[in-house]
């Protein structure tokens, strides 16, 4: 065959499988950072609405509880679009003519629904439940991030498999007391703000109802029951959010990953 290819052409050969050892590599990780990016997550996108919905206006600034409109997400899987007549609870009295809010009157005049874009939107195939998470201790901004200084709402978790399985490998990180589920300035523990919590009743079974924490030292006219923190050190007050979460994984009965025997548990 030396007829035929040059002696130059075993050094083509190599570097060229080299090349598309390269290409293959670079195609791979090309694929792998795009399917992360925003482009495929809509992380950080302020999707068109009906109506230009602020929730820093009605959650920091008026003070409106999140349940007030998400009323299902405490008892179901979904936490509830609000239907047009709790809008309208408020604004059959306040700006009542403002051009920004006529979608909503139309609504309520014809019975048609305000048809939303889903911001938080998962695969058909993935099966989240709002009202497990939501008393096992995990709080709104956990997974939606500071709603309350959010003009427009943007989702600001990828919502991808990975960033739920790092939670789901170490919830510790993200528990918090379910008093403060709704508190969008919830702080974790320091030293400087630690938090003392009780178990009610041992033998209450898995609820995170059973579990009282409080931020001021119950030593000093707090009342709460006594004090049963072992994970927390001798003075009974978790420092830190590791403290306080490994204290919550126990006390709120939360699985670990080897405890989920079923697939059916996230995918249906």
């Amino acid at each position: 065959m030396a007829q035929i290819f040059d002696r130059s052409s075993n050094a083509l050969a190599r570097a060229s499988l080299v090349l598309t050892g390269l290409i293959v590599i670079a195609l791979g990780v090309t694929l792998d950072q795009l399917q992360r990016s925003p482009w495929v997550t809509r992380q950080g996108q302020r999707p068109d609405q009906p109506v230009p919905f602020s929730h820093k206006h009605h959650v920091q600034g008026l003070g409106i509880q999140c349940q007030y409109c998400h009323v299902t997400v405490e008892k179901s899987s979904y936490a509830g679009i609000p239907p047009t007549k709790t809008c309208m609870n408020c604004h059959a009295q306040i700006w009542t003519n403002a051009q920004l809010l006529e979608p909503v009157r139309t609504s309520w005049a014809t019975g048609q629904s305000l048809v939303w874009t889903k911001v938080h939107d998962l695969p058909d195939f993935a099966y989240f439940n709002h009202s497990i998470h939501v008393n096992k201790g995990i709080g709104c901004a956990s997974c939606h991030g500071r709603v309350d200084q959010m003009p427009l709402m943007y989702a600001q978790n990828t919502l991808q498999m990975e960033w739920c399985l790092d939670c789901h490998r170490n919830p510790a990180k993200n528990l918090r007391p379910t008093t403060e589920i709704y508190n969008m300035a919830w702080e974790k523990p320091a030293e400087d703000r630690p938090v003392w919590c009780a178990a009610n009743d041992a033998n209450s079974g898995p609820t995170a109802q059973s579990v009282n924490c409080v931020t001021k030292d119950p030593a000093q006219g707090v009342q709460v029951a006594a004090l049963q923190l072992p994970a927390m050190g001798a003075e009974g007050a978790a420092t830190s959010q590791d403290e306080l979460g490994h204290y919550l994984v126990d006390h709120y009965k939360i699985r670990t990953p080897r405890d989920l025997t079923s697939c059916e548990v996230c995918h249906r």
